[in-house]
């Protein structure tokens, strides 16, 4: 059994869930602070990608960063980046692919926080990002561990998307998934079984994690 289709797995779920901390916490927070029409297009964009198909998104991203024209041949002139057919290509699909599992859970949570939280780190001087790190993130425990493992298990099981824009190049771009469908197009059901297994036991491991660790917050809350 090959382990580089398992490592490049956990790999691009660890960089995009990172990456989606970064960016969709603020963002999330963002989105949770009132309505407006120009947020409600924003979100509308977000959740997109929870009811199209991967191959829909896959191939407008595809198109989008192609070398030949457009976006993608002024980034391989100007910086010589290329995003079709590389991991950093699959780094960016799952970003935009799974970013609607961290924003989500995020910004619910933050909508139903009491507003009192927030006008009480006001009143003591604290500025909106200390009042969003110190005061509202805490406060959010349990949806901001959810958020983090659907990120990455959801990542860990990407196909269409990763097939699209990254191929199915051994080594680069062939991660667990293209791994179970090529053992199954060339009727290797054992290997595909193997790789299915692995996938399995993380993404199981960590779902029991997260209801384990939220079971104990809600109890302890309750003491």
């Amino acid at each position: 059994m090959d382990l580089t289709p398992i490592w490049l797995t956990l790999k691009l779920a660890g960089i995009t869930t990172l990456i989606l901390l970064v960016i969709g916490l603020p963002f999330a927070w963002w989105l949770s602070r009132g309505k407006s029409f120009f947020k409600i297009i924003i979100e509308a964009i977000i959740t997109m990608p929870l009811v199209l198909p991967p191959s829909v998104l896959g191939f407008y991203l595809l198109l989008a960063f192609s070398p030949k024209h457009g976006l993608g041949k002024w980034l391989q002139e100007t910086f010589d980046v290329q995003f079709v057919f590389s991991f950093q290509g699959l780094v960016l699909a799952s970003v935009i692919y799974s970013m609607p599992f961290m924003i989500g859970p995020v910004k619910s949570a933050l909508q139903q926080l009491p507003k009192a939280l927030s006008e009480a780190s006001y009143t003591l001087g604290k500025t909106e990002w200390q009042t969003f790190k110190s005061v509202l993130l805490p406060n959010i425990k349990p949806s901001l561990l959810t958020a983090t493992v659907l990120t990455f298990a959801h990542t860990l099981g990407e196909f269409g998307v990763v097939l699209m824009i990254g191929g199915n190049i051994p080594g680069i771009t062939r991660v667990a998934s293209l791994a179970v469908y090529d053992s199954v197009e060339a009727q290797d059901y054992a290997m595909a079984n193997n790789y299915s297994l692995v996938l399995f036991s993380i993404t199981f491991v960590l779902v029991i994690a997260v209801f384990v660790f939220n079971k104990y917050q809600a109890k302890t809350s309750l003491e």
